[in-house]
């Protein structure tokens, strides 16, 4: 079965573990990574090369709009989604 490479963004432990492993469950995306900044994300988006980011917008270091606008550069075929509690 085909599964989306996945990148999970979020600076708030707990949730960002919530979410990885409901991710792992029967669903078609594999976590590839996980990133608790903005900075993090941009580094790990550039070196994994993942299908899909789940980017919360209000991260430390480097913000989620800023994180995507230079994700786009290095990681182009990626896809993002943005979320925010």
């Amino acid at each position: 079965m085909p599964y989306f490479r996945t990148l999970v963004v979020d600076d708030f432990d707990d949730f960002r573990k919530f979410l990885c492993s409901t991710l792992k469950q029967d669903t078609e995306c594999k976590v590839v990574g996980e990133a608790s900044d903005g900075l993090r994300a941009v580094l790990y988006a550039q070196q994994l090369q993942p299908d899909l980011i789940l980017l919360d917008i209000g991260l430390p270091t480097l913000n989620g709009i800023e994180a995507a606008r230079r994700i786009r550069k290095l990681s182009p075929n990626s896809k993002i989604l943005f979320f925010t509690q």
